[in-house]
């Protein structure tokens, strides 16, 4: 599981060939204990639960990075190394 970002404490993650469970283009982020897996398309939780002010900053930077983030995913589905992003600043 490659670690794409970090920021504000903020863990952002893309598994590979992890396409079966969410069929929908999606991160995984942890923060302290929290983990979620949330859309990158739209930014919906799909699964756990994270901090209202940290899915501020997530979903910010989710926005300004959409298209890096969808190729990552399209890499990371094929089994490719995603590259890294940019952290919020």
């Amino acid at each position: 599981m490659p670690t794409i970002s970090m920021f504000y404490g903020i863990i952002v993650s893309l598994y590979f060939v992890d396409n079966k469970q969410h069929h929908t283009p999606h991160i995984h982020v942890k923060y302290q204990e929290d983990e979620a897996v949330v859309s990158i398309p739209n930014g919906d939780l799909l699964e756990g639960q994270f901090p209202p002010n940290k899915m501020r900053l997530l979903l910010a930077w989710i926005e300004i990075h959409k298209d890096d983030l969808m190729a990552d995913w399209d890499l990371a589905v094929h089994g490719q190394q995603p590259y890294k992003i940019e952290p919020l600043r």
